[in-house]
């Protein structure tokens, strides 16, 4: 049976949409972006908290840490997806479960939570190591400066660490870009379930999928050249080991 390729079918009407096949494609990623975003900025800011936590000089504190990020690192993205989706509400008064439940955006909302504290265990793990990297001696000359435990962290460690650990960084906001595509498990129309809708629709599937790939393709690159060059601008010399042999993050 031969496949009949329509690479004009991007410009015709889908009737799930208010446009064309390519205006669906276009707002799946738009859902795609906003997404990622906003969970990224939610898990680097829980890893940056639970990973100095772990590097503090007191057992509790890290121990605590050490589960939060056990938690969420070690339960499958797809079985938390849909803890949070279906189970959550469950757990919580009912009145408080109906609301969250009943509101317009709630697979985009909870795919933010997913994603954030699932990317925040794992970047709080490089944050620790970031910090856990740098010379003893920055610690102890912030403590002989007069600064308060958190003053070093803010002014003299989480900085340095940081700036060392961009590239592992740039490699988990490639993850939450992909791993949002889970999402469409739980009804929110991003990318990848944009371009299964016009699969289902136009049955054009090489189409769609080549399309779909193509674009996560130019995101990824886009953030990895951005990534490299925010990287290059807030490189400490001396801090950071330049392979000598190409590679990539």
């Amino acid at each position: 049976m031969n496949y009949n390729w329509n690479w004009r079918i991007f410009w015709e009407m889908s009737p799930d949409a208010a446009g064309t096949y390519f205006d669906t494609l276009v707002s799946g990623l738009l859902w795609t972006i906003a997404t990622a975003m906003l969970a990224w900025i939610m898990a680097l800011l829980l890893g940056a908290l639970v990973g100095t936590m772990r590097t503090v000089p007191r057992r509790g504190v890290v121990a605590l840490a050490n589960a939060y990020i056990e938690l969420f690192r070690n339960i499958p993205l797809l079985v938390q997806m849909f803890l949070w989706y279906f189970v959550v509400p469950e757990l919580l008064p009912v009145e408080l479960g109906n609301w969250i439940k009943a509101l317009p955006n709630s697979a985009f909302i909870t795919a933010v939570l997913c994603l954030g504290f699932f990317t925040s265990s794992r970047i709080a793990v490089q944050v620790s190591a970031g910090i856990e990297a740098l010379p003893r001696g920055q610690r102890l000359a912030a403590q002989a400066l007069g600064f308060t435990p958190v003053q070093t962290y803010r002014h003299v460690l989480l900085p340095v660490a940081f700036r060392i650990i961009i590239p592992p960084l740039t490699s988990e906001f490639l993850n939450v870009i992909k791993n949002s595509a889970v999402a469409l498990t739980i009804g929110l129309m991003e990318l990848t379930a944009r371009a299964r809708s016009m699969q289902e629709f136009s049955f054009q599937v090489f189409e769609a999928f080549t399309a779909a790939t193509l674009i996560y393709v130019v995101l990824n690159v886009l953030v990895v050249f951005l990534m490299h060059r925010l990287e290059k601008y807030f490189a400490v010399p001396g801090t950071i080991a330049r392979p000598t042999t190409g590679g990539g993050h």
